[in-house]
């Protein structure tokens, strides 16, 4: 029985629009909302922002929890994902490190500068390693530190954000303990990747045939 070429654009289509897709775009439609919200230091304004950021990172466990149950996995998801976290994360960091001051207090940064350098650095060099990576062939899997790293980010940047006291929790006092220990996290895993992407490349050429082309480097 012939085809329809019309059901192609449809399935297409579907392949793009699946919920977990749905719910990445939602955390790259949140960036300019988080952006507008951050250049107010108040206290209205840092809860909207720390209640959209959370509920923005509760989406991405759903949206790889549904894309593994249901099979769902596309390449446009695999390369949307990581791109998103990136971007929320990224931009969360540098509206706090530039966030005006408070009229009667202390003008001090959230988060200093080179705490952003440091983590967006670690994740431009994770990527980058990623690349080099799929080059030789060889994938390699989110590694346990960077996924801890993840979460204590989450949880030092709800707590930036929110800053003053609530329920007789200092938070911007808990989100830099979590700040801390989370740039610990990155630079081990950092470094951790680094080796295990040497020595998955280093096995592969290892693995090819003595009379195969030479990989270039």
């Amino acid at each position: 029985m012939a085809v329809d070429a019309r059901e192609l654009p449809i399935r297409r289509a579907a392949l793009l629009w699946t919920a977990p897709n749905v719910l990445t775009l939602f955390r790259i439609a949140v960036v300019p909302v988080l952006v507008y919200l951050l250049h107010d230091p108040g206290r209205l304004a840092g809860f909207l922002a720390a209640l959209l950021f959370f509920l923005a990172s509760l989406t991405d466990y759903f949206d790889g929890y549904l894309a593994r149950k249901y099979g769902i996995v596309t390449t446009f998801g695999k390369f949307l994902d990581p791109l998103a976290d990136k971007l929320i994360v990224t931009a969360v960091l540098i509206m706090l490190a530039a966030m005006p001051c408070v009229p009667d207090e202390p003008c001090v940064p959230r988060v200093p500068a080179w705490v952003v350098v440091v983590i967006v650095g670690r994740e431009l060099a994770v990527t980058g390693l990623r690349g080099i990576a799929s080059g030789e062939g060889v994938m390699l899997g989110a590694e346990e530190l960077g996924k801890y790293k993840m979460i204590f980010q989450m949880f030092a940047l709800v707590g930036l954000m929110l800053h003053y006291r609530y329920l007789w929790i200092d938070w911007h006092a808990a989100g830099t303990y979590f700040l801390w220990i989370a740039v610990v996290l990155a630079l081990w895993s950092a470094a951790d990747y680094h080796v295990r992407v040497y020595r998955a490349v280093r096995d592969a050429r290892a693995s090819l045939p003595v009379d195969s082309p030479p990989v270039p480097p």
